[in-house]
């Protein structure tokens, strides 16, 4: 390490500019925004059950990020609690500014305790709703918070102004502590246990034992129009979301607008995001409506299958919410899809198109420069000798893989190395580019489950058009897997079930409007093909956005080389990076 540290000081003295100095893309016309978060202890009660958490600022969810398009954002990060920590933008793209996001040990070494660090980045060519959360083990069930991108001054929404907007961040509650919980499963071999409840902007719901009172509340004025802004913070969840007697009008998702179309139910995964019009009704009846979400389920394995709900009330007053009463009206339940509706799952991801204007372009690239076909879904790892492990038949240990590659963190950051020709004894460069053992990928399982392990990259040159297809496997059981991409959006060009056929499938690719996102549920028992441009140079996170999956190593890495421009290469690090 003493060898990157002198590195990063070479380079420091060299360069005429440093990351806090200077932004990408920063106009006249932006401003710089400032946040402090301090990482702290904080006692909440639950379910009639105080535990101390580690939050942000004191609250879950944490506080809400406010920036428009062109700002520049300085988020200063002060740890004060024993774990190590990293906070992720998730959905940012970061252009040049790799060190600014955030999972350990690829952008960044973790911020330890007593330590700080200041994320510095500029919000180049996006608007909408995305969030921020822990990137260390799971710290996330209580560190996430809404991430609000407001178009620049002038330049309205593609659709009618919203009376008001309001984030609603979907999350999930442990009585018990999850770093603790996490640990056991990863020792044991076993799936970890499952929440206590699912919350509501940290609210649990009536419907869960003593939590009538922690419900969350929406007050609304007859016959005006809503913006919601919805956030899926789960660990491990994808989720149902409804209002009783309302229908929803969506209208952009991961911070990317889309042909508005209306529907009674929105599905989202871990790591996504959708923002809704919800038009009240001008004379509404004598009740009050419950605000739902439940889950989605496709795996065999544990799962909290209960409903967290809030309250959607109308008033006239121009009181806050939290100073209105709500009335003892009878509360009406929505009508959710059944835990494993995969039908709806598969109706309503197909409906999402890009607005593919000439305001919001879509540009898909319509040339390849390389496929790739990856393989995603859980496998075994052999128990060790002398130990009983609580893994598949009681004899190995859970893994999950992309390619049958378990991706092992490093104790070096990924760019560091990158950054500074260093990666011998970090990372390999030898990631495979298809499946290196072909199978009936959603059919029968192949007799060997056991899944390789290391810390292996696919690099790709700047500007390399890329086709990406993700296929998931019945190799212990067939599951959705929502999969993120850092640094990136892409574009969702197609999708299947059974096994892809490059001969027969991309002739029905969408190349027009498909819709553009920055994380993916691939279909259970089936697969999803993807297009983007390697345009950000640095080292790029993907995985399972259900951190049991991403624990067990369902995540890989893409190195995207310098272009030759000044504007197509990696700045350098912050003078402050933190140290392993």
């Amino acid at each position: 390490m003493a060898a990157f540290f002198s590195s990063v000081a070479i380079v420091l003295i060299l360069c005429t500019f440093s990351t806090l100095g200077f932004a990408p893309g920063l106009t006249e016309a932006s401003i710089t925004r400032r946040y402090t978060f301090n990482v702290r202890l904080q006692n909440i009660t639950r379910l009639c059950r105080t535990k101390q958490v580690i939050t942000v600022n004191g609250k879950v969810p944490g506080p809400k990020i406010v920036a428009r398009e062109g700002d520049q954002v300085l988020v200063k990060v002060v740890n004060r609690v024993s774990n190590n920590v990293t906070i992720h933008w998730h959905g940012v793209r970061q252009l040049q500014t790799g060190w600014s996001d955030g999972p350990a040990y690829i952008t960044q070494c973790p911020i330890q305790t007593g330590q700080s660090y200041t994320y510095n980045f500029t919000i180049i060519g996006q608007r909408g709703t995305l969030f921020w959360h822990a990137h260390v083990s799971w710290l996330r069930a209580t560190i996430y918070g809404p991430f609000v991108i407001l178009p620049k001054i002038g330049v309205p929404y593609p659709f009618p102004k919203p009376h008001k907007e309001i984030p609603i961040v979907l999350g999930e509650w442990w009585t018990a502590d999850t770093e603790a919980i996490i640990s056991q499963a990863l020792q044991t071999g076993g799936g970890p246990n499952i929440s206590d409840s699912y919350t509501i902007n940290g609210h649990p719901g009536a419907l869960y034992n003593c939590s009538a009172k922690d419900t969350f509340k929406l007050g609304v004025r007859p016959g005006k129009t809503f913006l919601l802004r919805i956030i899926n913070a789960a660990l491990n969840a994808e989720l149902f979301f409804s209002i009783a007697n309302h229908s929803l009008t969506v209208v952009e998702v991961d911070a990317i607008y889309v042909k508005p179309f209306t529907t009674n139910t929105v599905l989202i995964t871990p790591g996504q995001t959708t923002n809704v019009l919800l038009t009240v009704k001008p004379n509404p009846t004598n009740a009050t409506f419950a605000i739902a979400a439940r889950p989605y389920v496709t795996g065999r394995g544990a799962s909290d299958n209960s409903t967290t709900t809030g309250i959607l009330h109308y008033h006239n007053s121009s009181l806050s919410n939290s100073s209105i009463s709500v009335p003892k009206f009878p509360l009406l339940l929505p009508s959710l899809p059944s835990l494993n509706d995969t039908n709806f799952a598969t109706n309503f991801s197909r409906r999402l198109r890009s607005l593919a204007s000439n305001q919001f372009p879509a540009n898909v690239p319509q040339k390849v420069d390389k496929r790739f076909l990856f393989t995603v879904g859980l496998g075994t790892n052999p128990c060790p000798k002398n130990q009983t492990c609580q893994g598949p038949n009681n004899a190995t240990k859970f893994a999950a893989s992309i390619n049958n590659v378990s991706f092992s963190l490093p104790t070096t950051a990924l760019l560091q190395a990158h950054f500074f020709g260093q990666s011998a004894g970090v990372y390999r460069t030898d990631f495979p580019d298809n499946p290196p053992n072909k199978f009936n990928y959603t059919g029968m399982p192949p007799n060997n489950t056991n899944v390789s392990n290391g810390t292996r990259v696919e690099v790709l040159e700047f500007n390399t058009r890329v086709e990406l297809v993700l296929q998931d496997t019945g190799i212990l059981w067939v599951e959705s897997h929502p999969l993120h991409l850092h640094g990136f959006n892409f574009f969702v060009v197609g999708q299947g079930f059974g096994n892809y056929n490059p001969s027969t499938d991309p002739a029905n690719f969408n190349l027009v409007d498909p819709v553009e996102r920055n994380t993916i549920g691939v279909p259970s028992g089936g697969w999803v093909a993807l297009r983007f441009l390697a345009d950000n140079p640095g080292v790029w996170f993907m995985h399972c956005h259900i951190e049991a999956h991403i624990s067990w190593g369902l995540r890989m890495a893409w190195v995207v080389n310098d272009g030759k421009l000044p504007n197509q290469k990696l700045l350098p690090p912050p003078s402050h990076l933190p140290a392993c």
